[in-house]
Protein backbone atom coordinates (compact mmCIF):
# COMPACT_ATOMS: atom_id res chain seq x y z
CA UNK A 1 0.00 0.00 0.00
CA UNK A 2 1.03 3.31 -0.66
CA UNK A 3 2.50 5.43 1.85
CA UNK A 4 2.94 9.09 0.57
CA UNK A 5 0.64 10.92 -2.43
CA UNK A 6 2.53 13.41 -3.81
CA UNK A 7 -0.28 16.07 -5.06
CA UNK A 8 1.34 18.13 -7.85
CA UNK A 9 -0.79 21.50 -8.78
CA UNK A 10 -2.36 21.46 -12.41
CA UNK A 11 -3.88 24.51 -12.76
CA UNK A 12 -3.13 26.82 -15.67
CA UNK A 13 -0.61 29.01 -12.98
CA UNK A 14 1.46 26.10 -12.32
CA UNK A 15 1.01 25.02 -15.42
CA UNK A 16 2.47 27.78 -16.81
CA UNK A 17 5.69 27.65 -14.20
CA UNK A 18 6.31 23.44 -15.59
CA UNK A 19 4.22 21.61 -13.36
CA UNK A 20 3.96 18.50 -15.83
CA UNK A 21 7.60 18.62 -16.06
CA UNK A 22 7.37 18.50 -12.24
CA UNK A 23 4.92 15.44 -12.58
CA UNK A 24 7.27 13.21 -14.83
CA UNK A 25 10.47 14.37 -12.57
CA UNK A 26 9.10 13.01 -9.63
CA UNK A 27 7.67 9.70 -11.54
CA UNK A 28 11.10 8.94 -12.92
CA UNK A 29 13.20 9.62 -9.37
CA UNK A 30 10.66 7.97 -7.57
CA UNK A 31 10.92 4.94 -9.97
CA UNK A 32 15.05 5.28 -9.66
CA UNK A 33 15.14 4.65 -6.21
CA UNK A 34 12.85 2.29 -6.18
CA UNK A 35 9.80 3.58 -4.28
CA UNK A 36 7.45 3.37 -7.06
CA UNK A 37 5.03 0.96 -5.05
CA UNK A 38 5.53 3.15 -2.17
CA UNK A 39 4.94 6.59 -3.68
CA UNK A 40 2.17 7.97 -6.18
CA UNK A 41 1.90 10.89 -7.82
CA UNK A 42 -0.91 12.48 -8.99
CA UNK A 43 -1.78 16.05 -10.49
CA UNK A 44 -4.45 17.83 -9.25
CA UNK A 45 -6.10 21.60 -8.66
CA UNK A 46 -5.14 24.78 -7.69
CA UNK A 47 -4.05 25.05 -4.12
CA UNK A 48 -5.04 28.88 -3.79
CA UNK A 49 -1.04 29.44 -3.38
CA UNK A 50 -0.72 30.98 -7.16
CA UNK A 51 2.18 33.61 -6.15
CA UNK A 52 4.51 30.98 -5.06
CA UNK A 53 3.34 28.24 -7.38
CA UNK A 54 4.29 25.37 -8.97
CA UNK A 55 3.05 23.64 -5.32
CA UNK A 56 3.16 20.42 -4.01
CA UNK A 57 1.01 19.01 -1.24
CA UNK A 58 2.85 15.81 0.37
CA UNK A 59 -0.07 13.53 2.19
CA UNK A 60 -0.28 12.13 4.84
CA UNK A 61 2.62 14.43 6.13
CA UNK A 62 0.53 17.79 5.68
CA UNK A 63 3.14 19.36 3.80
CA UNK A 64 3.02 22.51 1.14
CA UNK A 65 6.51 22.39 -0.62
CA UNK A 66 5.93 25.90 -2.53
CA UNK A 67 7.99 27.02 -6.03
CA UNK A 68 9.17 23.77 -7.00
CA UNK A 69 11.69 23.25 -9.77
CA UNK A 70 12.71 20.43 -11.57
CA UNK A 71 16.33 20.58 -10.28
CA UNK A 72 14.57 20.36 -6.73
CA UNK A 73 12.50 17.15 -7.07
CA UNK A 74 15.96 14.36 -6.86
CA UNK A 75 16.69 16.28 -3.51
CA UNK A 76 12.94 15.90 -2.28
CA UNK A 77 12.42 12.05 -3.04
CA UNK A 78 16.07 11.36 -1.34
CA UNK A 79 15.67 13.73 1.40
CA UNK A 80 11.58 13.09 1.92
CA UNK A 81 10.76 10.09 0.71
CA UNK A 82 13.34 8.06 1.39
CA UNK A 83 15.01 9.78 4.31
CA UNK A 84 12.03 10.58 6.09
CA UNK A 85 13.31 14.26 6.50
CA UNK A 86 11.53 17.34 4.78
CA UNK A 87 13.14 19.67 3.12
CA UNK A 88 12.41 22.64 4.88
CA UNK A 89 13.80 25.59 2.42
CA UNK A 90 11.03 24.68 0.05
CA UNK A 91 8.29 23.84 2.90
CA UNK A 92 5.26 26.66 2.83
CA UNK A 93 6.89 27.77 6.03
CA UNK A 94 10.30 27.31 6.76
CA UNK A 95 10.08 28.32 10.69
CA UNK A 96 7.54 25.27 11.02
CA UNK A 97 5.90 27.33 13.60
CA UNK A 98 2.55 26.67 11.26
CA UNK A 99 0.82 23.63 10.32
CA UNK A 100 1.16 23.06 6.45
CA UNK A 101 -1.76 20.87 6.23
CA UNK A 102 -3.49 21.26 3.17
CA UNK A 103 -6.29 18.71 4.13
CA UNK A 104 -6.65 20.94 7.57
CA UNK A 105 -6.85 24.48 5.85
CA UNK A 106 -7.68 26.85 8.11
CA UNK A 107 -4.94 25.83 10.68
CA UNK A 108 -2.26 27.39 7.76
CA UNK A 109 -1.56 31.61 7.52
CA UNK A 110 -2.79 32.07 4.48
CA UNK A 111 -6.19 29.73 4.70
CA UNK A 112 -6.91 31.04 8.58
CA UNK A 113 -9.82 32.79 7.60
CA UNK A 114 -11.14 30.96 4.65
CA UNK A 115 -13.38 28.67 4.23
CA UNK A 116 -14.08 26.17 1.09
CA UNK A 117 -17.15 25.44 -0.17
CA UNK A 118 -16.94 26.28 -4.05
CA UNK A 119 -13.05 25.02 -4.19
CA UNK A 120 -13.75 22.15 -1.60
CA UNK A 121 -12.09 19.54 -3.67
CA UNK A 122 -10.03 21.63 -6.09
CA UNK A 123 -6.31 20.32 -4.56
CA UNK A 124 -7.43 17.76 -3.05
CA UNK A 125 -8.47 15.02 -5.46
CA UNK A 126 -7.15 14.39 -8.98
CA UNK A 127 -9.40 16.24 -11.59
CA UNK A 128 -9.58 13.84 -14.56
CA UNK A 129 -10.46 10.81 -11.84
CA UNK A 130 -14.24 10.28 -11.35
CA UNK A 131 -13.81 7.70 -8.92
CA UNK A 132 -11.65 10.38 -6.83
CA UNK A 133 -14.68 12.89 -6.75
CA UNK A 134 -16.96 10.03 -5.59
CA UNK A 135 -15.13 8.69 -2.99
CA UNK A 136 -15.63 12.53 -1.62
CA UNK A 137 -19.34 11.84 -1.69
CA UNK A 138 -19.23 13.30 -5.56
CA UNK A 139 -23.09 12.37 -7.10
CA UNK A 140 -24.38 11.57 -3.66
CA UNK A 141 -26.49 14.74 -4.32
CA UNK A 142 -27.80 14.06 -7.69
CA UNK A 143 -28.41 10.47 -6.12
CA UNK A 144 -30.27 12.19 -3.24
CA UNK A 145 -32.52 14.87 -5.20
CA UNK A 146 -33.55 11.97 -7.89
CA UNK A 147 -34.64 9.08 -5.47
CA UNK A 148 -35.62 11.19 -2.33
CA UNK A 149 -36.98 14.79 -3.28
CA UNK A 150 -39.37 16.29 -5.74
CA UNK A 151 -38.33 19.08 -8.22
CA UNK A 152 -40.32 21.54 -5.90
CA UNK A 153 -38.48 20.43 -2.98
CA UNK A 154 -35.32 20.80 -4.91
CA UNK A 155 -36.08 24.04 -5.64
CA UNK A 156 -37.27 25.09 -2.05
CA UNK A 157 -34.29 24.01 -0.56
CA UNK A 158 -32.14 26.07 -2.80
CA UNK A 159 -34.52 29.31 -2.61
CA UNK A 160 -34.16 28.56 1.31
CA UNK A 161 -30.26 28.62 1.37
CA UNK A 162 -30.18 31.68 0.31
CA UNK A 163 -27.94 31.14 -2.65
CA UNK A 164 -27.52 34.27 -4.64
CA UNK A 165 -25.87 34.44 -8.59
CA UNK A 166 -21.70 34.62 -7.95
CA UNK A 167 -21.42 35.75 -11.49
CA UNK A 168 -22.37 39.29 -10.60
CA UNK A 169 -25.99 39.91 -10.56
CA UNK A 170 -26.51 38.56 -7.64
CA UNK A 171 -29.80 37.12 -8.12
CA UNK A 172 -31.36 34.66 -5.77
CA UNK A 173 -30.59 31.05 -7.52
CA UNK A 174 -33.95 29.18 -6.22
CA UNK A 175 -36.45 32.46 -7.25
CA UNK A 176 -34.38 31.72 -10.65
CA UNK A 177 -34.73 27.89 -11.08
CA UNK A 178 -38.80 28.17 -9.53
CA UNK A 179 -39.48 31.01 -12.74
CA UNK A 180 -38.01 28.13 -14.98
CA UNK A 181 -39.86 25.01 -13.41
CA UNK A 182 -43.26 27.11 -13.55
CA UNK A 183 -43.11 27.43 -17.15
CA UNK A 184 -44.62 25.07 -19.05
CA UNK A 185 -43.97 22.25 -22.01
CA UNK A 186 -41.68 19.32 -22.34
CA UNK A 187 -38.52 21.79 -23.60
CA UNK A 188 -36.41 23.42 -21.13
CA UNK A 189 -32.60 24.04 -20.80
CA UNK A 190 -29.35 24.77 -18.76
CA UNK A 191 -26.66 26.94 -18.99
CA UNK A 192 -23.30 26.66 -17.57
CA UNK A 193 -21.68 30.32 -18.00
CA UNK A 194 -17.86 29.52 -18.14
CA UNK A 195 -17.27 32.60 -20.26
CA UNK A 196 -15.00 34.39 -17.67
CA UNK A 197 -14.01 38.18 -19.17
CA UNK A 198 -13.06 40.13 -16.32
CA UNK A 199 -9.44 41.41 -16.25
CA UNK A 200 -7.77 39.56 -13.20
CA UNK A 201 -10.51 36.76 -12.67
CA UNK A 202 -9.69 33.57 -12.93
CA UNK A 203 -12.27 31.72 -10.28
CA UNK A 204 -14.51 29.71 -12.76
CA UNK A 205 -11.46 28.57 -14.45
CA UNK A 206 -9.42 27.07 -11.42
CA UNK A 207 -12.77 25.27 -10.07
CA UNK A 208 -13.36 23.77 -14.18
CA UNK A 209 -9.71 22.90 -13.74
CA UNK A 210 -9.32 21.57 -9.98
CA UNK A 211 -13.29 20.11 -9.87
CA UNK A 212 -15.37 19.61 -12.78
CA UNK A 213 -17.79 16.90 -11.72
CA UNK A 214 -18.72 18.87 -9.14
CA UNK A 215 -20.35 21.71 -11.84
CA UNK A 216 -21.35 18.72 -14.25
CA UNK A 217 -23.28 17.47 -11.31
CA UNK A 218 -25.24 20.63 -9.99
CA UNK A 219 -26.64 21.12 -13.91
CA UNK A 220 -27.82 17.70 -13.96
CA UNK A 221 -29.84 18.84 -10.47
CA UNK A 222 -30.87 22.31 -11.83
CA UNK A 223 -32.42 20.24 -14.90
CA UNK A 224 -34.17 17.81 -12.61
CA UNK A 225 -35.28 20.57 -10.76
CA UNK A 226 -36.98 22.59 -13.85
CA UNK A 227 -37.42 19.60 -16.01
CA UNK A 228 -34.78 20.18 -18.46
CA UNK A 229 -33.14 17.05 -20.32
CA UNK A 230 -30.23 19.11 -22.37
CA UNK A 231 -27.87 21.48 -20.91
CA UNK A 232 -24.56 23.61 -22.27
CA UNK A 233 -21.39 24.90 -20.63
CA UNK A 234 -20.25 27.66 -22.42
CA UNK A 235 -16.83 28.53 -21.89
CA UNK A 236 -14.06 30.65 -23.86
CA UNK A 237 -10.89 28.80 -25.55
CA UNK A 238 -8.75 30.28 -23.95
CA UNK A 239 -9.31 27.82 -21.02
CA UNK A 240 -7.87 25.08 -22.73
CA UNK A 241 -6.99 23.11 -19.65
CA UNK A 242 -10.43 23.90 -18.14
CA UNK A 243 -12.15 22.92 -21.50
CA UNK A 244 -9.48 19.25 -21.76
CA UNK A 245 -10.63 18.73 -18.44
CA UNK A 246 -14.20 19.64 -18.83
CA UNK A 247 -14.54 17.10 -21.75
CA UNK A 248 -12.98 14.52 -19.81
CA UNK A 249 -15.20 14.20 -17.01
CA UNK A 250 -18.29 14.60 -19.49
CA UNK A 251 -17.07 10.99 -21.24
CA UNK A 252 -16.30 9.67 -17.29
CA UNK A 253 -19.76 10.64 -16.55
CA UNK A 254 -21.34 9.49 -19.61
CA UNK A 255 -19.36 5.72 -18.84
CA UNK A 256 -21.26 5.33 -15.26
CA UNK A 257 -24.04 6.19 -16.50
CA UNK A 258 -24.18 9.27 -14.18
CA UNK A 259 -25.14 11.38 -17.84
CA UNK A 260 -27.52 10.21 -20.49
CA UNK A 261 -30.55 8.09 -20.05
CA UNK A 262 -32.34 6.29 -16.58
CA UNK A 263 -29.37 7.81 -14.68
CA UNK A 264 -29.48 6.12 -11.12
CA UNK A 265 -32.58 4.06 -12.69
CA UNK A 266 -35.07 6.85 -12.14
CA UNK A 267 -36.19 7.16 -15.85
CA UNK A 268 -34.59 10.74 -15.39
CA UNK A 269 -32.01 11.78 -18.84
CA UNK A 270 -30.11 14.63 -18.94
CA UNK A 271 -26.68 15.27 -21.59
CA UNK A 272 -24.84 18.20 -22.19
CA UNK A 273 -22.35 19.60 -24.56
CA UNK A 274 -19.48 22.20 -24.21
CA UNK A 275 -19.32 25.04 -26.59
CA UNK A 276 -16.76 27.33 -27.21
CA UNK A 277 -16.66 30.80 -26.89
CA UNK A 278 -14.31 33.36 -28.73
CA UNK A 279 -13.61 35.48 -25.69
CA UNK A 280 -16.23 38.34 -26.39
CA UNK A 281 -16.49 40.21 -22.96
CA UNK A 282 -19.90 41.02 -23.98
CA UNK A 283 -20.78 36.95 -23.45
CA UNK A 284 -21.08 36.77 -19.84
CA UNK A 285 -24.65 38.91 -20.39
CA UNK A 286 -26.84 35.95 -20.26
CA UNK A 287 -28.98 36.88 -23.01
CA UNK A 288 -25.29 37.52 -25.72
CA UNK A 289 -24.18 34.07 -25.01
CA UNK A 290 -27.81 32.50 -25.62
CA UNK A 291 -27.11 34.50 -29.10
CA UNK A 292 -23.60 32.92 -29.45
CA UNK A 293 -24.66 29.10 -28.27
CA UNK A 294 -27.45 29.61 -31.32
CA UNK A 295 -24.86 30.33 -33.74
CA UNK A 296 -25.31 34.14 -33.74
CA UNK A 297 -22.96 37.46 -32.89
CA UNK A 298 -23.01 38.21 -28.85
CA UNK A 299 -25.48 40.78 -28.70
CA UNK A 300 -27.70 41.30 -25.96
CA UNK A 301 -31.44 41.44 -26.50
CA UNK A 302 -33.79 43.57 -23.72
CA UNK A 303 -35.17 42.05 -21.34
CA UNK A 304 -38.09 41.23 -20.89
CA UNK A 305 -38.18 38.42 -21.75
CA UNK A 306 -35.80 36.81 -19.26
CA UNK A 307 -34.38 33.88 -20.41
CA UNK A 308 -36.43 31.56 -17.95
CA UNK A 309 -39.39 32.45 -19.77
CA UNK A 310 -37.26 32.75 -22.69
CA UNK A 311 -34.52 31.43 -23.53
CA UNK A 312 -32.12 29.42 -26.08
CA UNK A 313 -33.86 28.69 -28.92
CA UNK A 314 -36.91 30.06 -27.44
CA UNK A 315 -37.42 27.40 -24.57
CA UNK A 316 -37.40 28.36 -20.75
CA UNK A 317 -33.65 28.27 -19.70
CA UNK A 318 -31.62 29.18 -16.38
CA UNK A 319 -28.11 30.26 -16.36
CA UNK A 320 -25.71 30.15 -13.51
CA UNK A 321 -22.11 30.56 -13.50
CA UNK A 322 -19.65 27.93 -12.31
CA UNK A 323 -19.37 29.19 -9.31
CA UNK A 324 -22.66 29.10 -8.27
CA UNK A 325 -23.06 25.25 -9.65
CA UNK A 326 -20.28 24.49 -7.59
CA UNK A 327 -22.35 25.17 -4.31
CA UNK A 328 -25.23 23.18 -5.30
CA UNK A 329 -24.55 19.89 -4.29
CA UNK A 330 -22.64 20.92 -1.01
CA UNK A 331 -26.49 22.43 -0.65
CA UNK A 332 -28.23 19.39 -0.77
CA UNK A 333 -25.89 17.23 1.06
CA UNK A 334 -25.56 19.69 4.54
CA UNK A 335 -28.81 20.90 4.06
CA UNK A 336 -30.45 24.52 3.45
CA UNK A 337 -29.67 25.27 6.70
CA UNK A 338 -25.99 24.93 7.45
CA UNK A 339 -25.70 27.01 3.70
CA UNK A 340 -27.64 29.84 5.47
CA UNK A 341 -25.64 29.31 9.06
CA UNK A 342 -22.56 30.84 6.75
CA UNK A 343 -22.33 34.41 5.89
CA UNK A 344 -24.60 37.30 6.41
CA UNK A 345 -28.58 37.59 6.27
CA UNK A 346 -28.84 39.03 2.84
CA UNK A 347 -25.68 37.28 1.49
CA UNK A 348 -25.73 33.69 2.64
CA UNK A 349 -21.99 31.31 1.93
CA UNK A 350 -18.88 32.07 0.63
CA UNK A 351 -17.08 33.83 -1.87
CA UNK A 352 -14.35 33.40 -4.09
CA UNK A 353 -12.18 35.91 -4.77
CA UNK A 354 -9.29 36.22 -7.26
CA UNK A 355 -6.96 38.43 -5.35
CA UNK A 356 -4.09 39.82 -7.68
CA UNK A 357 -2.38 43.46 -8.12
CA UNK A 358 -0.30 44.75 -5.39
CA UNK A 359 -0.53 42.25 -3.23
CA UNK A 360 1.98 40.06 -1.14
CA UNK A 361 -0.21 36.70 -1.23
CA UNK A 362 -1.55 36.16 -5.15
CA UNK A 363 -3.72 33.77 -5.29
CA UNK A 364 -7.26 32.26 -5.27
CA UNK A 365 -9.42 32.99 -2.31
CA UNK A 366 -12.94 32.03 -0.44
CA UNK A 367 -13.86 33.72 2.24
CA UNK A 368 -17.49 33.46 4.56
CA UNK A 369 -19.65 36.54 3.22
CA UNK A 370 -19.53 39.11 6.06
CA UNK A 371 -15.24 39.23 6.46
CA UNK A 372 -14.20 42.30 5.50
CA UNK A 373 -12.17 43.59 3.18
CA UNK A 374 -9.10 44.07 5.27
CA UNK A 375 -9.18 40.63 6.89
CA UNK A 376 -9.10 39.52 3.32
CA UNK A 377 -6.12 41.83 1.58
CA UNK A 378 -4.28 42.21 5.14
CA UNK A 379 -4.58 38.81 7.41
CA UNK A 380 -5.19 36.00 3.87
CA UNK A 381 -3.53 38.96 1.33
CA UNK A 382 -0.30 40.04 3.45
CA UNK A 383 -0.86 43.92 2.81
CA UNK A 384 1.25 45.83 -0.08
CA UNK A 385 4.54 44.61 -0.82
CA UNK A 386 7.78 46.69 -0.08
CA UNK A 387 6.16 48.45 2.73
CA UNK A 388 4.27 49.99 0.21
CA UNK A 389 1.08 52.01 1.14
CA UNK A 390 -2.57 50.66 0.27
CA UNK A 391 -4.18 53.08 -1.89
CA UNK A 392 -7.34 51.81 -3.29
CA UNK A 393 -9.12 48.20 -4.34
CA UNK A 394 -10.88 47.67 -7.27
CA UNK A 395 -13.46 44.99 -7.03
CA UNK A 396 -16.02 43.67 -9.54
CA UNK A 397 -14.19 44.11 -13.17
CA UNK A 398 -14.90 46.82 -15.57
CA UNK A 399 -18.35 46.64 -13.60
CA UNK A 400 -17.07 47.71 -10.26
CA UNK A 401 -15.43 50.36 -8.18
CA UNK A 402 -12.60 51.21 -6.56
CA UNK A 403 -12.93 51.54 -2.82
CA UNK A 404 -10.48 53.47 -0.04
CA UNK A 405 -8.90 52.48 3.25
CA UNK A 406 -11.75 54.27 4.78
CA UNK A 407 -13.63 51.26 3.55
CA UNK A 408 -11.95 48.27 4.03
CA UNK A 409 -13.91 47.07 7.66
CA UNK A 410 -16.89 47.14 4.99
CA UNK A 411 -18.33 43.27 5.26
CA UNK A 412 -18.13 41.30 2.26
CA UNK A 413 -21.55 41.23 0.47
CA UNK A 414 -23.67 41.74 -2.74
CA UNK A 415 -25.61 45.24 -1.22
CA UNK A 416 -22.93 46.63 1.20
CA UNK A 417 -20.62 46.80 -2.13
CA UNK A 418 -23.53 48.59 -4.21
CA UNK A 419 -23.89 50.76 -1.94
CA UNK A 420 -20.52 52.18 -1.60
CA UNK A 421 -20.51 52.39 -5.60
CA UNK A 422 -18.81 49.33 -6.56
CA UNK A 423 -19.99 45.58 -6.74
CA UNK A 424 -18.96 42.06 -5.99
CA UNK A 425 -18.95 40.99 -9.92
CA UNK A 426 -17.65 37.48 -10.46
CA UNK A 427 -15.17 37.69 -7.84
CA UNK A 428 -11.72 39.87 -9.33
CA UNK A 429 -10.26 41.78 -6.12
CA UNK A 430 -7.13 43.90 -7.78
CA UNK A 431 -5.17 46.02 -4.91
CA UNK A 432 -3.50 49.09 -5.53
CA UNK A 433 -0.95 50.90 -4.06
CA UNK A 434 0.66 54.71 -3.96
CA UNK A 435 2.05 53.50 -7.47
CA UNK A 436 -0.84 53.49 -9.01
CA UNK A 437 -2.60 56.67 -10.79
CA UNK A 438 -6.11 56.49 -10.29
CA UNK A 439 -7.01 58.57 -13.55
CA UNK A 440 -4.66 56.07 -15.34
CA UNK A 441 -6.81 53.11 -13.53
CA UNK A 442 -9.95 54.56 -15.24
CA UNK A 443 -8.50 54.63 -18.23
CA UNK A 444 -7.06 51.24 -17.88
CA UNK A 445 -10.59 49.82 -17.58
CA UNK A 446 -12.93 52.15 -19.73
CA UNK A 447 -10.13 51.29 -22.62
CA UNK A 448 -10.76 47.68 -22.00
CA UNK A 449 -14.85 47.83 -22.35
CA UNK A 450 -14.14 50.56 -25.54
CA UNK A 451 -12.60 47.37 -27.16
CA UNK A 452 -15.43 44.95 -25.73
CA UNK A 453 -18.58 46.85 -26.37
CA UNK A 454 -20.62 44.96 -28.90
CA UNK A 455 -21.86 48.16 -30.11
CA UNK A 456 -25.59 47.48 -30.66
CA UNK A 457 -26.29 50.18 -28.15
CA UNK A 458 -25.56 53.90 -28.90
CA UNK A 459 -24.91 55.15 -25.33
CA UNK A 460 -22.18 52.32 -24.71
CA UNK A 461 -20.82 52.55 -28.58
CA UNK A 462 -20.59 55.91 -28.65
CA UNK A 463 -20.80 57.24 -25.02
CA UNK A 464 -17.72 54.85 -23.80
CA UNK A 465 -15.36 55.81 -26.65
CA UNK A 466 -15.81 59.52 -25.74
CA UNK A 467 -14.96 59.14 -22.07
CA UNK A 468 -12.03 57.18 -23.05
CA UNK A 469 -10.86 60.16 -25.20
CA UNK A 470 -11.37 62.36 -22.45
CA UNK A 471 -9.53 60.00 -19.79
CA UNK A 472 -6.79 60.26 -22.28
CA UNK A 473 -7.03 64.02 -22.34
CA UNK A 474 -6.72 64.38 -18.74
CA UNK A 475 -4.01 61.82 -18.60
CA UNK A 476 -1.80 63.95 -21.47
CA UNK A 477 -2.14 66.82 -19.38
CA UNK A 478 -4.92 68.44 -22.29
CA UNK A 479 -7.82 68.09 -20.16
CA UNK A 480 -10.03 71.13 -18.58
CA UNK A 481 -12.81 71.11 -15.85
CA UNK A 482 -15.31 71.40 -17.95
CA UNK A 483 -14.36 68.24 -19.76
CA UNK A 484 -14.26 66.17 -16.35
CA UNK A 485 -17.81 67.52 -15.88
CA UNK A 486 -18.56 66.14 -18.99
CA UNK A 487 -17.11 62.66 -18.15
CA UNK A 488 -19.44 62.71 -15.12
CA UNK A 489 -22.57 63.78 -17.11
CA UNK A 490 -21.68 60.93 -19.86
CA UNK A 491 -21.25 58.40 -16.98
CA UNK A 492 -24.40 59.16 -15.50
CA UNK A 493 -26.28 59.15 -18.94
CA UNK A 494 -24.81 55.80 -20.06
CA UNK A 495 -25.56 53.91 -16.35
CA UNK A 496 -29.27 55.30 -17.23
CA UNK A 497 -29.54 54.84 -20.96
CA UNK A 498 -27.25 51.38 -22.32
CA UNK A 499 -29.14 48.34 -23.17
CA UNK A 500 -27.55 45.63 -20.89
CA UNK A 501 -26.20 45.03 -17.09
CA UNK A 502 -22.55 45.32 -18.85
CA UNK A 503 -23.25 48.79 -20.45
CA UNK A 504 -24.90 50.42 -17.89
CA UNK A 505 -22.03 49.29 -15.35
CA UNK A 506 -19.33 50.42 -17.44
CA UNK A 507 -19.04 53.88 -15.88
CA UNK A 508 -18.61 52.52 -12.17
CA UNK A 509 -14.75 52.82 -12.28
CA UNK A 510 -14.78 56.12 -13.77
CA UNK A 511 -17.51 57.34 -11.50
CA UNK A 512 -15.62 55.89 -8.23
CA UNK A 513 -12.27 57.32 -9.01
CA UNK A 514 -13.65 60.45 -9.51
CA UNK A 515 -15.47 60.70 -5.94
CA UNK A 516 -12.58 58.68 -4.38
CA UNK A 517 -9.68 60.54 -6.23
CA UNK A 518 -11.14 63.70 -7.34
CA UNK A 519 -8.03 65.71 -5.98
CA UNK A 520 -5.97 63.09 -7.88
CA UNK A 521 -7.95 64.34 -11.36
CA UNK A 522 -7.65 68.01 -10.59
CA UNK A 523 -3.58 67.73 -10.31
CA UNK A 524 -3.55 66.47 -13.73
CA UNK A 525 -5.87 68.94 -15.27
CA UNK A 526 -5.11 72.32 -13.11
CA UNK A 527 -1.46 71.37 -12.02
CA UNK A 528 -0.54 69.35 -14.85
CA UNK A 529 0.84 66.53 -12.80
CA UNK A 530 0.03 62.94 -11.69
CA UNK A 531 0.60 62.29 -8.48
CA UNK A 532 1.67 58.38 -8.69
CA UNK A 533 3.95 59.67 -11.45
CA UNK A 534 2.96 57.17 -13.66
CA UNK A 535 1.43 59.61 -16.57
CA UNK A 536 4.50 59.54 -19.31
CA UNK A 537 2.90 63.15 -20.67
CA UNK A 538 3.10 64.96 -17.45
CA UNK A 539 6.49 63.62 -16.25
CA UNK A 540 9.56 64.57 -16.82
CA UNK A 541 13.39 64.11 -16.09
CA UNK A 542 16.11 66.59 -15.15
CA UNK A 543 19.63 66.18 -14.09
CA UNK A 544 20.98 68.51 -11.59
CA UNK A 545 24.01 69.91 -13.01
CA UNK A 546 26.28 70.71 -9.76
CA UNK A 547 26.27 66.98 -9.01
CA UNK A 548 26.34 65.73 -12.69
CA UNK A 549 30.21 63.53 -12.57
CA UNK A 550 29.94 64.08 -16.12
CA UNK A 551 30.40 59.77 -16.95
CA UNK A 552 27.57 60.01 -19.82
CA UNK A 553 26.09 56.56 -18.62
CA UNK A 554 22.36 58.21 -19.01
CA UNK A 555 23.05 59.22 -22.65
CA UNK A 556 24.18 56.24 -23.18
CA UNK A 557 20.75 54.53 -22.43
CA UNK A 558 19.20 56.64 -23.83
CA UNK A 559 17.21 55.69 -26.93
CA UNK A 560 15.83 58.89 -28.02
CA UNK A 561 19.34 60.83 -27.80
CA UNK A 562 17.95 63.06 -25.54
CA UNK A 563 20.89 63.24 -23.71
CA UNK A 564 23.55 66.26 -24.13
CA UNK A 565 27.12 66.37 -22.88
CA UNK A 566 30.61 66.20 -23.03
CA UNK A 567 32.47 62.93 -21.05
CA UNK A 568 34.28 64.84 -18.32
CA UNK A 569 34.39 67.94 -19.26
CA UNK A 570 30.25 69.17 -19.60
CA UNK A 571 27.39 68.06 -17.65
CA UNK A 572 25.09 66.45 -18.93
CA UNK A 573 21.37 67.50 -20.04
CA UNK A 574 17.78 66.26 -21.03
CA UNK A 575 16.27 67.53 -23.90
CA UNK A 576 12.63 67.72 -23.15
CA UNK A 577 11.10 68.22 -26.43
CA UNK A 578 13.37 64.94 -27.13
CA UNK A 579 12.54 63.42 -24.00
CA UNK A 580 10.24 59.97 -24.38
CA UNK A 581 10.13 59.54 -20.54
CA UNK A 582 11.29 55.90 -20.90
CA UNK A 583 13.32 56.45 -17.69
CA UNK A 584 16.30 54.80 -18.57
CA UNK A 585 18.68 57.55 -17.54
CA UNK A 586 17.16 57.27 -14.28
CA UNK A 587 17.87 53.52 -13.92
CA UNK A 588 21.28 53.98 -15.33
CA UNK A 589 22.68 56.92 -12.86
CA UNK A 590 24.81 55.35 -10.06
CA UNK A 591 25.46 58.46 -8.29
CA UNK A 592 21.36 60.10 -7.88
CA UNK A 593 21.99 62.87 -10.07
CA UNK A 594 18.53 62.47 -12.28
CA UNK A 595 15.47 63.04 -10.80
CA UNK A 596 11.60 62.22 -12.45
CA UNK A 597 9.43 65.38 -10.98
Amino acid sequence: MERIQVLVCAGTGCSIGNSGDLIEAFKSEIKSMGLEKEVSVLRTGCLGLCGVGPNVSIYPDNIIYKSVKVEDVKEIVMEHFYKGRPVQRLMLNESDQETNEIHDINKTKFYSKQKRIALHNCGVIDPENIQEYIAKDGYFALGKVLTEMTPQQVVDEIKESGLRGRGGGGFPTGLKWQFALNEPGPEKYVICNADEGDPGAFMDRSILEGNPHSVIEAMAIAAYAIGAHYGYIYIRAEYPIAVERLKHAINEAKELGLLGENIFGTGFNFDLEIRLGAGAFVCGEETALIQSIEGERGMPRPKPPFPAHSGVWGKPTIINNVETYANVAQIIINGAKWFKSIGTESSSGTKVFALGGKITNTGLVEVPMGTTLREVIYEIGGGCPNRKQFKAVQTGGPSGGCLTEKQLDTPIGFDELIKLGSMMGSGGMIVLDEDNCMVDVARFYMDFIVDESCGKCSPCRIGTKRMLEILEDICDGKGTMESLEELETLAHTIKDTALCGLGQSAPNPVLSTISQFRDEYIAHIVDKKCPAGVCKALLSYEIDADKCRKCGLCARQCPANAIDGELGKVAYHIDQDKCIKCGNCLKACHFNVISRK
